[in-house]
Formats: C-alpha cells, sequence, structure tokens
C-alpha cells in the first residue's frame, strides 16, 4: 500500500465501543457531518454518535441513496473527503449507485456500513439484511475494501480508508463492521498517522515535455476532473503557452470561462482537426480519442495520477504520472521565458464568439433559459446538472468561474443524481448559492430528501423542468425506432404544491422567461426552493456534443 504509516500512540490505550472506535476515527478524519440513515445494525454507531453530537452532525437521509449522494456532493465540492454510513445488504445496494458514480467521478468517499452478526457471517442462514459476501460486492465498485473484526482495528482500519480514499487517484473507500462488533466494549489504541502518498514527478519525463510544448505552434490543453486542484497551475500554463482550455463536464471551472483561454466543447472539437499539440491534464481523454479523431501530427502529453490511465487507449508521446499541480508547476519551472510565440487571443475570442453563435443557433431555447440561470446565480455558485434536456446542453454552454463549481455525474450519467448530491454540496458550503436542475423524470427519483433538506437546512434552489415524459428516452424511441414510444410517457404530480407540503418553498413557473427573475428573487430564502417549470420538446442537444472525426480519417 503507497502510504507511509507510523504507529503513533500518543495516547493509553480506551474502553470503547466499535461504534464508537469509528465515531472518533470520523472526527479526527476532520468529517463535521455524517450522512446517514439508521437502522439495527448501526444502531451502536448512532449511540455513539449521540455520544459526540456536540462533534459531528448527522444529516439523515430519507432513502440510503439520499446519504452516499449527499457524500458525493460535500467530496465533489470541496476535494475532501466525505462520509456516509447506511445498514447492510438492501441498504448498501441501495447505495450502490452513488457509490459507482463516486468511483467515476474520482471522489473520495468513505463507506461505513453495518454487517449482520459475526456469527453468522457467510453462514446463509437468513439473518436480516444479509446478503452474500457483501464484502466483495464493495471491491467491485471501491478502490479497497475491508471488515473490521474486532473494536481494536476500527483505528488503523479507518485510517487506511481515508489514507487510500485519497492517496493517487481519489476514489470511494467501505469500511463494514459487524453489528456486535460496533457494541463491544474493549480498550482501543489510538490510530496510527497515515499520509496519502502521491507519485514523484519524474523529471525527464518533464524534460520531454517542456521540449514538445516549446515547439508546439497551435497547443491545446484539455482538462478533466483530475485537474479540479490545479486550477492555478493550469491556468499559469495556458498563459503562457496561449493554450486554449477545454473542458466538457468534470473539468470545467478549472481556468475560469470568463477569459478567452477558456474553451467550450464546440470550440474544443474546431481547435483538435489544427491542433500540433494536446497536453491532456486529469482527463480520461476517451471523449476526443474515439470521436474526433488522432493521427500522428498530433503530439500528446498525459499528464495523470493514475499509471494505469495515461495508457489505457493509446501510448502519448510522454507520460507524466503524477499530481496534476505538481506536473503542471514542473514544466511551468522548466519552460523558456518568452517563448517566441504570437498571440492567439484575437483568434480565440472569435472562435469562442463564433461557437456560441452555433450553439445559439442549434438549442436556442436551451440557450436563453441558461443565459437566465447563470445571471441569476452568483459568481462563485455550484451548478449542478442533470441527465435532462438543458442539462445536457449546459455541457456545451454554462459559463463557470472557479474549480469544483459545476458538479456532474460524470461517465456514469446517472438519472436522479443531481437533487441529492445538491444537497450535499450545501451541507458542505453552507455559505455559498447552489442551484440544482432535474427533469421530471429524474427528480422523482430522490423527491423525498426534500425532507431531510427542511429538516437540516439546506436551502438549495432547485428548478424541475417537466415534459411529461423521459424526453431523451422518448426521443430515441421516436427517432431511431420508428415512433415506438414505450414506457417514457410519465404521469406527475403537482410538483410545486408537492414541495410545500414538505415545507419548503413551491412556485410554479408557467413562463419559462421569468426564471431567471425567480431563482434571484429566491437566493437567500430560508427554505429549499422547488421551481416547477412545464416545458414542450427542446432542440436536440447532442450535436453540440457528438460531433464527427476531424483528424485520422
Amino acid at each position: 500500500m503507497p502510504v507511509n504509516a507510523e504507529a503513533k500512540v500518543t495516547e493509553a490505550a480506551a474502553t470503547m465501543t466499535g461504534g464508537a472506535a469509528l465515531v472518533n476515527g470520523l472526527i479526527d478524519h476532520g468529517i463535521g457531518t455524517l450522512f446517514a440513515l439508521p437502522g439495527v445494525q448501526i444502531d451502536p454507531l448512532f449511540a455513539a454518535l449521540y455520544d459526540r453530537s456536540d462533534e459531528i452532525r448527522v444529516v439523515t437521509s430519507r432513502h440510503e441513496q439520499g446519504a452516499a449522494y449527499m457524500a458525493f456532493g460535500a467530496a465533489r465540492s470541496t476535494g475532501k473527503a466525505s462520509a456516509y454510513a447506511v445498514v447492510p445488504g438492501p441498504g448498501w445496494l441501495n447505495a450502490s449507485g452513488a457509490l459507482a458514480t463516486a468511483y467515476g467521478c474520482n471522489a473520495p468517499v468513505v463507506c461505513l456500513a453495518g454487517q449482520i452478526p459475526s456469527r453468522s457471517l457467510g453462514r446463509g442462514i437468513g439473518e436480516l439484511h444479509e446478503v452474500p459476501d457483501q464484502l466483495a460486492l464493495a471491491r467491485g465498485l471501491t478502490k479497497w475494501a475491508a471488515r473490521a473484526d474486532h473494536p481494536a482495528d476500527a483505528p488503523r482500519l479507518l485510517a487506511t480508508a481515508f489514507c487510500e480514499a485519497r492517496s493517487g487517484r481519489p476514489r470511494p473507500v467501505h469500511l463494514e463492521m459487524a453489528t456486535d462488533v460496533m457494541a463491544q466494549e474493549v480498550p482501543v489504541g489510538a490510530a496510527p498517522v497515515l499520509t496519502p502518498w502521491t507519485p514523484p514527478v519524474d523529471p525527464k519525463a518533464i524534460e520531454r515535455a517542456v521540449a514538445l510544448a516549446s515547439k508546439a505552434e497551435r497547443p491545446m490543453i484539455l482538462v478533466g476532473g483530475g485537474a479540479q486542484s490545479a486550477s492555478v497551475e493550469v491556468t499559469r500554463l495556458a498563459e503562457r503557452l496561449h493554450a486554449p482550455a477545454v473542458a466538457l463536464r468534470s473539468g470545467r471551472g478549472v481556468v475560469d470561462e470568463s477569459s478567452w483561454l477558456a474553451q467550450g466543447w464546440l470550440a474544443g472539437h474546431a481547435l483538435w482537426a489544427d491542433a500540433d499539440l494536446v497536453i491532456a491534464i486529469g482527463t480520461r481523454l476517451d471523449f476526443p480519442f474515439r470521436h474526433w479523431g488522432k493521427d500522428d501530427r498530433l503530439a500528446v502529453i498525459r499528464i495523470d495520477v493514475d499509471p494505469t490511465e495515461v495508457a489505457r487507449q493509446f501510448v502519448p508521446d510522454v507520460a507524466i504520472v503524477a499530481d496534476a499541480a505538481a506536473a503542471v508547476s514542473a514544466i511551468l519551472a522548466e519552460l523558456p521565458a518568452g517563448l517566441p510565440r504570437a498571440s492567439r487571443e484575437s483568434k480565440l475570442r472569435a472562435l469562442k464568439a463564433r461557437s456560441e453563435a452555433d450553439l445559439d443557433a442549434q438549442m436556442g431555447p436551451q440557450m436563453a433559459i441558461l443565459r437566465d440561470l447563470r445571471a441569476a446565480l452568483p459568481d462563485d455558485g455550484f451548478f449542478v446538472d442533470e441527465l435532462t434536456q438543458i442539462g445536457y446542453a449546459s455541457w456545451s454552454w454554462f459559463p463557470t468561474y472557479g474549480p469544483r463549481q459545476y458538479i456532474s455525474s460524470g461517465y456514469q450519467g446517472t438519472l436522479g443524481y443531481g437533487f441529492p448530491t445538491a444537497l450535499g454540496v450545501k451541507a458542505a458550503n453552507p455559505d455559498r448559492a447552489v442551484l440544482s436542475i432535474s427533469g421530471d423524470g429524474g427528480i422523482m427519483f430522490a423527491i423525498q430528501e426534500l425532507a431531510s433538506a427542511v429538516k437540516y437546512g439546506l436551502n438549495t434552489i432547485n428548478i424541475v423542468f417537466a415534459d411529461n415524459k423521459f424526453g431523451n428516452v422518448q426521443r430515441i424511441q421516436r427517432e431511431r425506432y420508428g415512433g415506438r414510444v414505450l414506457g417514457s410517457d410519465l404521469h406527475n404530480p403537482r410538483f410545486a404544491e408537492l414541495a410545500r407540503d414538505f415545507g419548503a418553498i413551491g412556485v410554479k413557473c408557467d413562463d419559462v422567461a421569468r426564471l431567471g427573475d425567480l431563482v434571484a428573487a429566491h437566493r437567500d430564502a430560508d427554505r429549499p426552493v422547488l421551481i416547477e417549470v412545464p416545458v414542450g420538446d427542446f432542440p436536440t442537444p447532442w450535436s453540440a456534443i457528438r460531433r464527427p472525426p476531424v483528424r485520422g480519417q
């Protein structure tokens, strides 16, 4: 395991339950809020949480997926580890979609799961909430998974869990404990101090990267979620090289998108056709490589903290396995001062304006809505997308002015993730505005979390675009399957009234032109807000995203 470990026992072992040992570990690792849903196998954990309630807050969800998505939102918006706790079996499985989303989005989420009594593990006798080999299931969805079989194991294993979640490529981890072990009182020592690990920067790889970057005439930068903690460094690199920085979802805001250097996906497609160097930072580079094409005239530098990622699809000209900020800083330190390169500012400003005009022509109604929402959201506010027509359009255009402010479900495309994720974002960032958008299909996956939002003062603004169908599914049924529409029409509640029944503010917006004003008017509301917006069909957003090959044909 790539960690530095010191077993620093700074105090004598204290007698406590396994649940108390877990709570101590959460607090020691900076967890101020635990998202959870109580149940019999984690009752000892909740008893310990009660005893430390002045140091750690419990936000109870109304479904296990809600707790896990809230932890995901907290982790994605801060870059710090977050945690949730659920009962085993069906409770853990209910949260598994969020766990998979955290895995796909490289979010350091710690799952604490209960387990059936230790005497029954592996026997298949039908204990409450028993599933075959939960630990094996967890290992398929996480970076690291373990079970604490004794309370004294908890400090070491929880320290390992947090270290693994934050070392190298951040990803979710799982630690489970049987309910009888949680309740057992024994002497428990202090946790070891484990330092998260990242690979060192290879000076020779930096030298090769600098050589390529110095001679490139039309470089571009592609950024993904792995660059979110390197905003300052990536921006400096873009400025030094006059290299436009392009992102689709996870890399949004790494370079302030009010800058001419930050270009959208449509512009990125045009730039790809003529680029002589691509510097890919913290991105799988999957979409451009598979869809836009590659040829021998395009050199590629890949920077990724995961050694298995840099050559997954092709061998780049230079592979740098390192933390993005450290690698880019090393490149900047070695780049010659005053590179002889003409300014590209005027051309890139024109490209940005032209791309926005093209988006207006392709999906004008969505663009009008997104402009109003952008104007209503503070510059440092968070935008949580969804699998809905406005959400898809936002991949192409929603100016994001800082890192971690645009939250998406990445390649998992998890319908219904948005609203509970937004609650986690708000819990971790109580003084900043959080705006989530949903369709009438996706919102129903977690509408019950309005109860949690009201109870805990998670005052997000949530927009529900209601077209009475799974819009994208129905579009495909009509366009690709001869109009054989089945299962995609929806029967809906009155969303605004439903929100009011939960104790939230519910507003129905029958004129979409008023939406931005409604959002602005409710930014400082003392309760969660749900705005229901009836809509019809929208132009397809996919023509702006799925662009044809421009190289290697």
